[in-house]
């Protein structure tokens, strides 16, 4: 096997109590082809200490420090950045399988796919692991049938997020997809929606390769307010429609992709 460079992409924010976990999964992996970059967003705390650190041990590291954007505009500077064949997002408070990368390459490769996405664990704040995951395991799927799907949780982090999926460089060169700097919540779904557009071969990868530290996101998604979800989701909606349209599916799923509107993930914990 031939293998192609990943840029594994890692936002940070005052991330210095978790930071050190995340980075050694990363600074592990088993796939030795990365390029790894770690973009401060103006981290006041010493974030950017712990980043020059493992930089220094490790030439695949590349820092990017600049001032606070927010995520959305941390993760496109890191987009236009980037060098790799693939994609891969981590947030900085998780953690990765020491053979994730890997896993995710040889199948992204295997299955000559645009897309790949993985179950994934939630880890509670008991030390508890939960594996979630909705597609069929192990399967390489066309748009619709990755479309009919996605109708059956449409408010998934399994769909919703990026941290568990794998995605090529140049689908998102070519057709300039970015995460939307105006959206404070749900943007990770809006940049999916976006790239599923443009892809036409899926796979669902059975093993679960990341980490999601639930207990840590709980104070940040406490903070986002009902209305602030149903307003956002109302944004997010007529992405949904296009997508459904484009299709041909938009009569078919009309009432399931409604019901997103008020759909509650299964998967938020």
């Amino acid at each position: 096997m031939d293998y192609p460079l990943v840029s594994l992409i890692v936002p940070i924010y005052n991330s210095a109590l978790n930071l050190v976990p995340c980075l050694e999964s990363i600074k592990r992996q088993k796939y030795k082809k990365l390029e790894i970059l770690l973009v401060n967003d103006g981290s006041s705390d010493s974030s950017l200490e712990i980043c020059r650190m493992y930089a220094r041990m490790d030439p695949r590291i590349i820092i990017i420090d600049k001032k606070n954007s927010g995520v959305s505009g941390t993760r496109n500077i890191a987009i236009e950045r980037a060098t790799g064949k693939y994609l891969q997002f981590v947030d900085s408070d998780d953690y990765l399988d020491l053979n994730a990368t890997r896993l995710m390459v040889e199948a992204m490769e295997e299955n000559a796919c645009d897309l790949l996405i993985s179950h994934y664990c939630s880890v509670s704040h008991d030390g508890k692991v939960t594996v979630y995951g909705f597609l069929p395991p192990d399967t390489r799927m066309d748009k619709p049938q990755f479309a009919r799907h996605l109708m059956e949780e449409p408010a998934s982090f399994y769909y919703g997020v990026m941290w568990n999926k794998l995605y090529r460089r140049d689908i998102i060169i070519e057709h300039n997809i970015r995460c939307n700097e105006e959206f404070a919540w749900s943007e990770d779904m809006l940049f999916n929606l976006e790239y599923i557009r443009y892809a036409e071969s899926f796979y669902s990868m059975r093993t679960p390769v990341y980490y999601y530290a639930r207990q840590r996101k709980h104070s940040l998604s406490a903070s986002v307010s009902p209305a602030r979800v149903l307003t956002t989701k109302a944004s997010l909606f007529p992405y949904y429609k296009q997508l459904y349209i484009d299709l041909g599916l938009y009569e078919k799923y009309r009432l399931q992709i409604y019901t997103y509107l008020v759909a509650v993930a299964k998967d938020m914990g």
